[in-house]
């Protein structure tokens, strides 16, 4: 018989309001505009000695640092081919074609992902997760599951397993 645990939290303040816009159809960009996110994060394992997989409380604190490093910023993807993105001096300059943005850098987070979509700031937000859980806390997930809700009734999930 195989088992099975999984831990998971979403909570009021596992939340950020952030700006983005996002290319698509391989040429087009939408205009800038932003959402209330919300973050929910599973992960699975093995049960401990205290037969916990990982403790509730520290995975809440570990998300809502996550989602404070993004909550009231413009979200910027470093990797998008479409829209370069370049440091001048205290700014962030991104253009695509003949748009262009200019936002002062303490109000950018720089994302090393191709879009801000919710599925990669999906995954963008597990591999952080995974990262914290082994780094900090010396714990191996056996699945990482984490959904990002752009809007009520739209949820892009990422699952990882190794």
């Amino acid at each position: 018989m195989s088992e099975r645990f999984t831990v998971r939290v979403t909570k009021d303040y596992l939340v950020f309001c952030s700006g983005h816009f996002i290319t698509y159809h391989g040429d087009e960009c939408e205009r800038l505009h932003g959402h209330n996110y919300r973050v929910a994060a599973e992960v699975e394992g093995g049960l401990d000695d205290n037969h916990y997989v990982f403790d509730f409380i520290a995975l809440k604190n570990i998300m809502r640092a996550l989602t404070d490093e993004l909550d009231h910023f413009m979200l910027v993807p470093t990797r998008n081919k479409l829209i370069a993105v370049e440091e001048q001096g205290t700014n962030i300059r991104l253009r695509f074609r003949d748009k262009e943005w200019v936002f002062p850098r303490e109000d950018c987070a720089l994302l090393p992902i191709e879009n801000t979509t919710a599925e990669l700031l999906a995954r963008y937000l597990a591999g952080r997760l995974r990262d914290e859980l082994r780094t900090k806390h010396r714990f191996e997930p056996d699945a990482v599951r984490m959904e990002v809700e752009e809007s009520f009734g739209q949820v892009a999930r990422y699952e990882w397993r190794p």
